[in-house]
């Protein structure tokens, strides 16, 4: 009975057959706008004269 007992406890473990796919949408447009935003800030700033 004890052999039995240590045998119940195994898992087996398979790799997939197909490889595992991880997305990662990464959303950096607010990023971006804030930087456009201060370079046209700075940019209208330097240039008043022709605005």
């Amino acid at each position: 009975m004890p052999i039995a007992l240590a045998l119940g406890g195994c898992v087996t473990v398979n790799a997939p057959e197909e490889p595992i796919v991880i997305e990662l949408n990464v959303n950096i447009r607010q990023e971006v706008i804030y930087r456009l935003a201060e370079d046209a800030g700075n940019t209208i700033e330097e240039n008043a004269d022709i605005f």
